[in-house]
């Protein structure tokens, strides 16, 4: 078997136009060359150079060894380039899915600055449905989503990520306006604006009938940007995620503090049993910095990481 450390000095020998040459350029004793040399002859049958006073030229067959040999070396560079790239963008494009209340702020701020440290590298975004982000993330499809928890959905890893507490939202000349916080008590005999049916709903629902106040919401939209639009309308009050809806700030609405307390919580996910590869390790870090300059900006809001 070659050495490939003598098929380097060979390459040197060559580059430099002999032995004494190639040891001055590398900082080593022209002996350990041509002892390098001899053995690598010996190994491939047939002289590759013909000696001559402080030269060495090769042979016939020494220069047909050298351009394989030279082939090898640049399927060996294309190796090198091949795992540079990875290293620096990936196998293929990052895939996120992520809920519409991020997707619009905090994620694409992670992604620039994931580009201006990798400018190559390529991420795709999703934003499906909640059912569908977990059913990506399981299945593979996706190597991060950002979602609402849920329980007994089997292969993910699941940490929290963010939690935000609920704000109200009211056309702005509304009497509850003057407010500096909204109660449920106060919520009484309003008209509602009702988010998708599930935990943050459902639980909503429970504060007002616990307070003695009958639900109306003779509307419901699921997304936080589409009820305010409906209370930019008149058509009634939201309770909200406040990280979208202060992006909405060309809606005639204001934003106040609701009592008591009504968390949302959004979970980082990704697939079970394959840790995240540079790239996401990276976005993922780059996520929670986002996160914590956004509770850093919304401290007077009570934002927290829970």
């Amino acid at each position: 078997m070659m050495n490939p450390g003598h098929l380097d000095l060979f390459r040197a020998v060559l580059r430099h136009g002999g032995m004494t040459k190639a040891a001055a350029a590398l900082g080593i004793g022209q002996p350990h060359i041509s002892r390098a040399i001899a053995q690598l002859e010996a190994d491939v049958g047939f002289d590759l150079f013909v000696r001559g006073h402080g030269s060495a030229t090769p042979t016939r067959e020494g220069e047909a060894f050298a351009r394989e040999v030279e082939r090898s070396y640049a399927g060996l560079e294309h190796l090198r380039d091949v795992a540079r790239e990875i290293r620096d963008v990936g196998t293929g494009p990052l895939r996120i899915a992520c809920q519409p209340s991020l997707a619009a702020s905090l994620l694409p701020r992670a992604i620039r600055r994931l580009s201006a440290e990798c400018p190559g590298a390529r991420v795709a975004v999703h934003v499906p449905s909640p059912d569908t982000i977990w059913s990506w993330v399981a299945s593979g499809q996706c190597e991060i989503g950002l979602v609402r928890p849920r329980s007994g959905i089997a292969g993910v890893t699941c940490e929290p990520f963010l939690s935000v507490d609920a704000v109200c939202a009211l056309p702005r000349h509304h009497a509850l306006a003057r407010r500096a916080v909204v109660t449920i008590q106060d919520l009484a005999g309003e008209t509602l604006i009702a988010g998708a049916p599930g935990a943050f709903q459902g639980e909503f629902e429970r504060l007002l009938i616990g307070g003695g106040i009958a639900p109306r919401f003779p509307f419901m939209a699921q997304y936080t940007a589409a009820r305010c639009g409906l209370v930019a309308e008149g058509l009634g009050l939201a309770i909200v995620d406040p990280v979208p809806a202060r992006a909405l700030a060309h809606l005639p609405i204001v934003l106040r503090p609701f009592e008591p307390c009504l968390p949302i919580e959004t979970v980082l996910i990704g697939p079970k049993g394959r840790p995240p590869d540079h790239m996401a390790g990276r976005l993922v870090a780059l996520l929670a910095a986002e996160r914590d300059a956004l509770i850093a900006d919304a401290a007077p809001h009570r934002c927290s990481t829970r």
